[in-house]
């Protein structure tokens, strides 16, 4: 499936793959986004695409109103996640806000949004360089030394796992803590 950015409305995961509830779910597949339908004002007409990437959907909707500022913190979190995980393989990367770099070229694209139901996240693994903006210095996660195709599929199922974790493990502080 290629993430064309239609992935991010909301209820996405219940409209396509009957998923309910606060979600985080993971393919591999291109990315190709109209640059009419960018959400960041920023990267308004830039093209943002990429021929494989690991994708990353996260949708909660415990927080009502949303919260921008609430889904933001999220998405660092999920970023941090990922750095963290591959950290573990040797490999040295700098996050700069919601993009992670390796060798400095781009390794993540990122998004986080708000509807009046949810918060959305998109997180964006390149797997390889190829298909990347021509203007933008990219890193494909397979073009780092010794990682290869069944450190992606674990890479992948240890960001959800840690994501659902460190979401458990603060609502677990949550209940526990008394106020002042």
């Amino acid at each position: 499936m290629c993430y064309d950015g239609s992935q991010i409305r909301p209820l996405w995961a219940l409209d396509k793959l009957n998923i309910k509830g606060s979600s985080i779910i993971s393919w591999i597949g291109p990315m190709e986004i109209d640059p009419l339908k960018i959400i960041d004002v920023e990267d308004t007409g830039i093209e943002i695409k990429s021929d494989k990437m690991i994708h990353f959907i996260v949708e909660h909707f415990d927080s009502q109103p949303t919260n921008i500022k609430l889904c933001y913190h999220r998405q660092r979190i999920l970023v941090m996640i990922l750095k963290d995980l591959i950290s573990k393989w040797g490999v040295q990367s700098t996050r700069n806000g919601d993009d992670l770099f390796v060798d400095g070229g781009k390794l993540t694209v990122s998004i986080a949004s708000i509807s009046s139901t949810s918060m959305k996240i998109h997180l964006g693994v390149n797997i390889t360089s190829e298909g990347t903006p021509k203007d933008v210095k990219t890193k494909g996660i397979l073009e780092i030394e010794g990682v290869n195709e069944k450190n992606i599929i674990e890479l992948i199922n240890n960001v959800l796992k840690s994501y659902v974790d460190e979401i458990k493990s603060i609502e677990m502080d949550i209940s526990k803590t008394r106020s002042l």
